[in-house]
């Protein structure tokens, strides 16, 4: 079996392994997901010729490119409006560099404080983001790009979608991470997945120990995750979304192709290409 007609398959790549993920992406067909430009060093460096390096190590790719915008310390919808100001800056040059590389989608993290229980806190916090992820779904529109709300710390996926149904944007959209949606939260994914359907552009996968957010293989024997079910439950909804591999290394991408029936597919050619 391979994979889906139209289906869109992509790999995680971070700085230290870019080179060899998008080696495997070329193998197989895959596209990637570059985590490079989510990194505060790279985005206030020589971004550009980060961005020209890119745009010639990813030319052989033949799958969809996405980005993973920043996350380290954002808070969209700070009760601070110069903090909303820097994260709108870095939101901003993230979707400018991915209409730059063609990337047809970029990942934020929505980073509600979870440890917050109050009303108070989620309704305002919630009135905030509607307001801020407006204006960065309008810069995506115009720039081509999807801007997609991954959940992180968020224990409710409603959390999130009352945000998405504010905006009521077609640039604003949904990622759902399984991995995070089964650690952080006591909702099944069964349940996220029904929620956020609405919304759901793209995915993040991997599997973890319900201990700590590993990014391991689909079949890690340490893994509490069902990847046969999940997987079937993605490829049969109405619109089904791209999904990303992230997962920490190579290895675990390859071992967990064969879930998607890529690797059986393939393996001869890929094998001949390598020799």
């Amino acid at each position: 079996m391979g994979a889906g007609v139209g289906e869109q398959v992509l790999l995680s790549a971070g700085p230290r392994n870019v080179e060899d993920v998008v080696r495997l992406a070329v193998d197989y067909g895959l596209g990637v997901e570059l985590l490079t430009f989510a990194l505060p060093d790279i985005l206030d460096g020589d971004w550009r010729k980060t961005v020209s390096d890119m745009q010639s190590l990813l030319s052989p790719v033949r799958g969809m490119i996405t980005l993973h915008g920043p996350f380290f310390d954002m808070a969209p919808g700070s009760f601070d409006n110069r903090i909303n100001a820097l994260v709108m800056d870095r939101y901003r040059q993230a979707l400018d560099i991915a209409q730059m590389l063609g990337a047809k989608i970029v990942v934020f993290h929505a980073n509600f404080i979870a440890s917050l229980k109050n009303e108070d806190y989620r309704t305002g916090w919630q009135k905030r983001n509607i307001s801020f992820f407006k204006d960065v779904a309008e810069y995506a529109a115009a720039r081509g790009v999807i801007a997609a709300v991954e959940n992180m710390w968020e224990f409710d996926p409603d959390i999130i979608c009352d945000v998405l149904a504010g905006v009521n944007h077609p640039n604003l959209r949904a990622c759902l991470d399984v991995g995070h949606a089964s650690l952080f939260s006591e909702v099944p994914v069964d349940t996220w997945l029904q929620t956020v359907e609405p919304w759901l552009v793209h995915t993040h996968l991997n599997n973890n120990d319900n201990i700590l957010d590993v990014h391991r293989a689909f079949g890690d024997p340490a893994g509490v995750l069902n990847y046969n079910d999940i997987l079937a439950k993605l490829r049969a909804l109405p619109n089904p979304p791209s999904m990303t591999l992230e997962m920490d290394n190579t290895a675990d991408m390859l071992a967990s192709l064969p879930f998607l029936g890529i690797a059986e597919a393939v393996t001869t050619s890929a094998g001949e290409d390598r020799d």
